[in-house]
């Protein structure tokens, strides 16, 4: 908890990030030969074996009695809806824009906590809440006239997820990490099982749909021999950068390393360029420099308060 310890929270939340970022990269560069909700499946079910191995390599114990049995239903539905939204997103637009936007969710963590957990935010959050919001606009770059509403699914994500991680926080208070973390890949491999029974055969698939659509709606494990090695590879990144997240927030200030979580808006743009040629347009780098600064100053006045609402929980954790 030291902040002593802040430069190695740094290293870990870097790392996290650019383990993120490979991921993102790959899921955009394989979505047209697979299944979105496989990759879901083969990504909770081999990350659930490695971190409950991590918790019995560790000796922890892992509590089966969970207090909140309905909120932390609605708390893991909450996450899955957030990254459906935010992969099907990674699939037409690029890596660095999809999560600039994402990163606007520290912004409906702060509404929330005032509205459901009675946080008290002043006159200066709220006005760097608007700030933010505002380089969400930027980037959006709306033309009503001929809006693309799909390109708001990040948008989605980040309020999903910040609705999640709301619950989060209310429910930690009686039930511990490793239960949560139990019943949340309980829950999520088994949302996953029943998309699987009701259309893992591909029998909403139509050949005239969008790629992005198919990527949806495609049959399942009907390309194994080529995405096996990419979900695993996924099972391990979630795990690997599950494990540096909390480690970061353990041993280092979460108002400090929170604001490196960052870096991953950068570190998309490296593979969005080598991989997709993605360059982000000026009006993007302005948007996204509003939304990180809001942000940041966001977790600043938090630390000054020493009242955290939106810095004690990972913005990825995913």
């Amino acid at each position: 908890m030291s902040a002593n310890n802040n430069p190695k929270g740094i290293l870990l939340i870097i790392t996290a990030m650019t383990f993120f970022s490979m991921q993102d990269a790959l899921i955009k560069f394989i979505y047209e030969q697979a299944a979105l909700y496989e990759i879901f499946f083969g990504r909770y079910f081999i990350a659930a074996i490695l971190l409950f191995g991590y918790i019995k390599f560790r000796k922890q114990k892992v509590s089966l009695k969970t207090y909140y049995p309905s909120l932390t239903v609605l708390r893991v539905v909450l996450h899955f809806i957030a990254f459906s939204a935010f992969f099907i997103s990674l699939t037409y637009m690029p890596l660095a824009t999809a999560n600039a936007l994402f990163f606007s969710s520290p912004f409906f963590v702060s509404i929330f906590a005032k509205i459901f957990l009675k946080e008290f935010i002043g006159i200066r959050r709220w006005s760097a809440i608007v700030f933010g919001f505002i380089g969400v606009y930027i980037v959006l770059d709306p033309n009503f006239s001929n809006f693309e509403y799909r390109n708001l699914l990040p948008v989605i994500s980040a309020f999903c997820y910040a609705a999640s991680m709301t619950i989060t926080k209310y429910t930690s208070d009686k039930d511990d990490v490793n239960t949560q973390l139990f019943y949340f890949y309980l829950i999520a491999i088994a949302l996953c099982v029943i998309i699987f029974i009701f259309m893992g055969n591909g029998q909403f698939n139509n050949s005239n749909f969008d790629s992005t659509t198919q990527f949806i709606f495609r049959e399942w494990f009907s390309n194994i021999e080529y995405t096996w090695k990419f979900i695993l590879f996924f099972g391990f990144v979630a795990s690997i950068a599950f494990v540096c997240i909390f480690s970061a927030y353990i041993v280092a200030s979460p108002s400090v390393v929170s604001l490196f979580e960052y870096s991953l808006i950068i570190m998309s743009m490296i593979p969005g360029y080598l991989l997709f040629n993605e360059i982000p347009s000026l009006r993007t780098f302005l948007g996204v420099g509003c939304i990180i600064a809001a942000g940041i100053y966001i977790y600043v006045r938090e630390k000054a308060r020493d009242q955290y609402i939106a810095t004690k929980t990972p913005l990825r954790r995913s």
